[in-house]
């Protein structure tokens, strides 16, 4: 598709009010399930910028942004709220719990992570048994979530049922050129979204889902894509970024993507091949408007474009991801640039959006 730039286009722009809002949204816990801090400074945000909105049974928010005109495309954007964590399984006495994974999380990093449990946030930490006094035999296995527990000490003993939700403790903070936090993945998305609420390009219906229980099956967004039933779809997450050296010094060339090289945009990972009318689409706008994008590397992994593309008779649908280095672990990294390049890139590509965008055939 043919692209020619609009010389009255103007990149919105990432203000301190954006990078406070994604503190805001980073420093909530909303493990899958139970993502009702986000989804609370989510309507509060969004209530005045769009025409519409609702909550459905499964806690997703859809809301629409209506443009100008008749018969516009409906496009779909999404970011999950939700974040992965931990589930208290059984109380053992003295301020110590057993606990299960929620989501996607290596066992082998969380001893020692603060962490905050339920409604009214109890700090604790994750507990294990000290270097000190472990046999030569645990010092050469992995660490077990068996072998692990929540410490909240003795004072919040019985205090915590089975099924509370727990989260990381990790502070968002700037730190030169990056940003540090938890949960990052996908807060950013959810960010971006609302940034593109506070600048909605006119000549299309924008239909936004944030939704839930992304990390344990992509599940919100099936539900959100079936009622919102939009002409196509993009999904906006944070993609692993596997751009650190390798120890024995030799060239690193596998990798997601790499963090300060602009958004990252989806060819095909675990959960979907991407639509290449849009691929193309999104890649022409990159070029024309000169806004740095990288091309995901094919791979695992997967966003919510997995489930929304297969929903009714099948939604055209892409991702655009923000690259991150650490994502499911405590505390992740992005740099600002490449969170103000994916605005950038969005904003224009969904400008060029009209209803040719899909009439041709699927080829490049």
């Amino acid at each position: 598709m043919k692209i020619q730039k609009n010389k009255e286009w103007r990149a919105p722009r990432i203000r301190p009010k954006n990078i406070e809002l994604l503190e805001n949204l980073s420093n909530a816990v909303a493990v899958s399930g139970d993502e009702r801090a986000v989804r609370k400074i989510v309507l509060s945000k969004i209530k005045d910028l769009v025409d519409d909105f609702q909550m459905d049974a499964l806690g997703n928010i859809l809301a629409t942004k209506k443009g100008k005109g008749r018969n516009l495309p409906k496009v779909m954007l999404a970011a999950h709220m939700d974040e992965v964590g931990f589930m208290i399984s059984s109380d053992e006495g003295k301020g110590f719990y057993r606990f299960e994974i929620v989501g996607g999380i290596d066992p082998r990093q969380l001893a020692g992570k603060p962490v905050l449990v339920g409604k009214d946030r109890i700090p604790g930490v994750i507990g294990a048994k000290a270097i000190h006094l472990a046999s030569s035999r645990e010092r050469k296995n992995s660490i077990s979530v068996d072998s692990l527990r929540i410490d909240l000490g003795p004072g919040n003993s019985k205090k915590i049922q089975s099924g509370t939700w727990a989260g990381f403790a990790t502070k968002f903070s700037q730190i030169g050129p990056s940003l540090r936090g938890k949960a990052l993945d996908d807060r950013v998305g959810v960010a971006t979204i609302i940034a593109l609420l506070e600048n909605p390009p006119e000549n299309i219906d924008l239909l936004v889902a944030f939704t839930v229980q992304e990390e344990v099956g992509l599940r919100g967004a099936k539900v959100a894509a079936y009622t919102l039933a939009p002409d196509m779809a993009i999904a906006l997450d944070c993609t692993p970024s596997l751009d650190m050296p390798l120890w024995d010094g030799k060239e690193n060339v596998e990798y997601r993507s790499k963090i300060g090289q602009g958004p990252a945009i989806y060819i095909g990972d675990g959960a979907t091949l991407a639509d290449p009318r849009l691929v193309s689409l999104i890649r022409n706008v990159g070029d024309e408007y000169k806004i740095p994008y990288q091309i995901r590397q094919p791979g695992k992994g997967g966003t919510d474009a997995g489930n929304i593309h297969k929903q009714r008779e099948g939604i055209p649908s892409i991702s655009i991801s923000v690259p991150g280095r650490y994502l499911h672990t405590a505390a992740s990294i992005i740099r600002l640039k490449d969170w103000k390049n994916t605005i950038s890139l969005l904003h224009a590509s969904l400008s060029h959006i009209n209803n040719q965008t899909l009439k041709g055939d699927r080829r490049r």
